[in-house]
């Protein structure tokens, strides 16, 4: 179609021309050559139909062959389509079992992270717990074990492996043995004088360690730091000593220990005996101790006094109411003057000066004679009592007055420091300690004294009253 239009186009054109040019040449020439030009230009355009022709059979068949191609194509794609929308569907499934499998492997993994996290953290504070086991025992300074992996450990620079772990068993294991074992064993220790030196070291256990240094026997102490032993700057009593030295010896089945790892045995360092807490008591103490002194000469005299002044009371009124039965006066009075020193024989010689004289009289005469007596056996007890009344008001006058100088500290520097004050309430339980101290046996030895002079008091009117009645039966007796 289209090649007509354009033929039609070539002819109107050449129509167009030859009407132009009829105006210099010959209508019949130029018909001529139209026609010749028209048929030319026919058989161009048919030849061109031709090939136009040809062109688009070859061209329809092409397109049949593409277009069976492309359905052949087509149908290959969309079996492949089928295909690839099946797999899609097998590998969806296969990726949501895989996701749910991920989901659970991750709990599961969450779950076995955190009894993991929490056994390392176990482990770790078992660690932690373990070396410091080790070092606060005191038998680590003699042969203790290596705790450079349990410190990696617990500080986190390393993680526990199961080998790790079998060495803190191991070591843990090690502990409780050592904990339970006493051994007897050379070793270094740091002694009295701050010198290092090697002594006969015993170890009870992980409580208490003590030393044999030649003849020196005492406690050791433990320090964590250095992990040494040293020994206490005080030594404990003789009969301590002893039973250390024998249990070492092997002589002895029992030992004194300290069950508090060494507390108590540091408290023996700090501990002050009494001569060591008096000049803490301030100016009262010295009255006290004065008193003291006083009081202790009084009751050596009143003690030798009256040993010197005792005698057999018996076996004189005895020998006395024989010779008495016999009327033998001057043999009585020589029995009594042989013991006149003694308060007896003096009140029973003053009874026989007057055998001649009634009854009445006789005993007048002798409670006289006791009478005389009493002064000297009760001399200084009165002073003795007042002694005993006056020590603790002195140590209660310390007491007020440490007190109110640890108020006057508080006053003016407050309560920060607690050393402030010590010295205040150091007199305050110094004096009062001190004051009870003294008067406790100074009433003790008044209380006993007193009941001495009673007692030969009571003696010395029995044996009156015994020397009257043997008068009185002579006298009878002898009409």
């Amino acid at each position: 179609m289209k090649h007509r239009i354009w033929i039609l186009l070539v002819v109107g054109l050449t129509v167009m021309t030859s009407a132009g040019a009829a105006y210099g040449q010959d209508m019949r020439v130029r018909q001529t050559e139209a026609r010749q030009a028209r048929e030319a230009l026919m058989q161009k355009a048919a030849a061109e139909q031709r090939a136009a022709q040809a062109e688009a059979a070859a061209a329809r068949a092409r397109i049949a062959d593409d277009r069976a191609a492309l359905d052949k194509a087509i149908a290959a794609l969309e079996a492949q389509t089928a295909r690839l929308a099946h797999s899609v569907e097998e590998l969806t499934a296969v990726v949501q079992s895989l996701a749910e499998q991920e989901a659970a492997l991750s709990a599961q993994l969450a779950e076995t992270d955190s009894v993991i996290r929490e056994l390392v953290g176990l482990i770790r504070v078992a660690a932690k717990d373990t070396a410091a086991l080790w070092r606060e025992n005191l038998q680590s300074a003699l042969d203790g074990p290596d705790l450079g992996f349990l410190q990696a450990i617990a500080e986190q620079a390393r993680f526990p492996g199961m080998e790790d772990v079998r060495r803190l068993v191991a070591a843990l294991e090690g502990y409780i043995q050592r904990s339970g074992e006493v051994a007897l064993s050379r070793g270094t220790m740091v002694d009295r004088a701050g010198l290092e030196t090697e002594a006969a070291i015993l170890t009870l256990g992980c409580f208490t360690a003590a030393y044999r240094l030649g003849d020196e026997v005492g406690f050791l102490t433990y320090a964590e730091a250095g992990q040494n032993l040293y020994a206490l700057s005080r030594l404990p009593a003789s009969r301590t000593q002893n039973q250390l030295a024998r249990y070492m010896a092997g002589e002895a089945e029992a030992v004194p220990m300290d069950i508090s790892r060494g507390a108590a045995l540091r408290q023996l360092t700090h501990e002050l005996s009494l001569l060591e807490q008096v000049p803490k008591g301030g100016p009262i103490v010295w009255p006290i101790l004065a008193i003291l002194a006083v009081a202790g000469l009084i009751v050596i005299e009143r003690v030798v006094f009256l040993l010197r002044k005792n005698c057999d009371a018996e076996k004189l009124m005895q020998r006395v109411a024989a010779l008495a039965g016999e009327r033998r006066w001057p043999d009585c009075r020589d029995a009594c003057l042989a013991l006149g020193g003694k308060p007896v024989a003096r009140v029973l010689a003053a009874g026989l000066e007057c055998c001649h004289l009634p009854r009445e009289e006789m005993e007048n005469a002798l409670q006289e004679a006791i009478l005389r007596e009493v002064p000297p056996l009760e001399r200084f007890l009165s002073t003795l009592g007042m002694l005993a009344a006056i020590a603790p008001l002195l140590g209660l006058l310390g007491t007020v007055t440490g007190m109110i100088d640890t108020f006057h500290v508080i006053t003016r520097f407050g309560t920060g420091d607690p050393r402030m004050m010590s010295g205040g309430i150091s007199v305050a339980l110094v004096t009062t300690m001190l004051g009870l101290s003294v008067a406790i046996p100074i009433m003790l030895a008044h209380t006993l004294l007193n009941r001495a002079v009673d007692k030969r008091i009571g003696k010395m009117e029995e044996k009156a009253l015994a020397l009257v009645n043997s008068v009185h039966k002579s006298r009878t007796a002898h009409g």
